[in-house]
């Protein structure tokens, strides 16, 4: 397991936390399945990704960089279509897999799902990631062991005029949702002392503005550069090649880590890899 670090924020009673008890019962859960972790600081383990629906942002990153890479569970949520007992059933077919992977959409929205996690992964001794963006603190009876925070800075806000990947064309209302909590430094301040570890995991998408945003957030919340993982912008395997030169030269010129986005590399824009 990983080392504990011990958090600054009191430990609070969890009688009273929501919990799932009907495990047959249709989750806000869009795919369950057996992978490879290809970002941040568990790189190259096999685990299992858990992937939420529902997300209070709307990541576009320009012509280059596209739109969010799981848009079906953010601009677009689709319906979840798992139940608890998918998740139990999919490890009970893999104990080899030590390690799960809570992605989105935004999994912090669903307190009760994370809590149910974190107490079957803990009982199981599965190490837990959560994909999170920030926007909700989320207090869990038994902490995650790694958060990877991919905050979104203003290179993600949406562009007035822009089609969505259904032909939705993007709004004011629509970059109002979401900036409403896109930077949601008290959230993610609480979020950083609670839970066991974490990395920084930003989106780089090639300009200097983005990169000074990137600097400075790191700066506001004390975070070490070897707990930062810059991550190339695209959505598509050929995007993500134009990006990766460029994001290697920077990182090593400013002494960061690099991330690389390797399950589009393998599969492109297929889902559920």
């Amino acid at each position: 397991m990983l080392p504990i670090v011990m958090s600054a924020l009191p430990m609070t009673s969890h009688s009273n936390m929501k919990r799932i008890e009907d495990y047959q019962k249709r989750l806000p859960v869009l795919e369950v399945y057996r992978c490879v972790q290809s970002e941040g600081s568990r790189f190259g383990r096999p685990t299992i990704a858990i992937r939420t629906t529902g997300c209070t942002h709307r990541c576009y990153f320009g012509e280059d960089g596209g739109w969010c890479d799981s848009w079906y569970t953010s601009i677009h949520p689709e319906k979840g279509t798992f139940c608890f007992q998918d998740i139990v059933d999919i490890y009970d077919a893999n104990p080899q897999v030590k390690e799960m992977m809570i992605t989105g959409g935004s999994p912090t929205m669903h307190p009760a799902l994370m809590n149910e996690l974190t107490r079957f992964a803990f009982d199981r001794g599965i190490i837990t990631t959560v994909e999170t963006e920030g926007s909700h603190f989320i207090e869990t009876p038994r902490r995650f062991d790694v958060v990877s925070l991919s905050p979104k800075f203003s290179n993600s806000v949406p562009v007035v005029g822009t089609k969505t990947p259904s032909g939705k064309i993007v709004d004011e209302r629509m970059i109002k949702q979401h900036n409403k909590l896109r930077l949601n430094h008290d959230a993610i301040e609480k979020t950083l002392r609670y839970h066991h570890d974490y990395h920084y995991k930003p989106v780089w998408d090639g300009t200097e503005e983005n990169l000074k945003e990137i600097e400075e957030f790191r700066v506001r919340h004390n975070i070490p550069k070897d707990k930062t993982f810059v991550m190339p912008a695209g959505d598509t395997r050929s995007e993500l090649i134009k990006m990766y030169p460029l994001v290697f030269e920077m990182v090593a010129e400013h002494g960061y880590n690099m991330t690389g986005r390797d399950h589009i590399i393998a599969y492109d824009t297929e889902r559920g890899v």
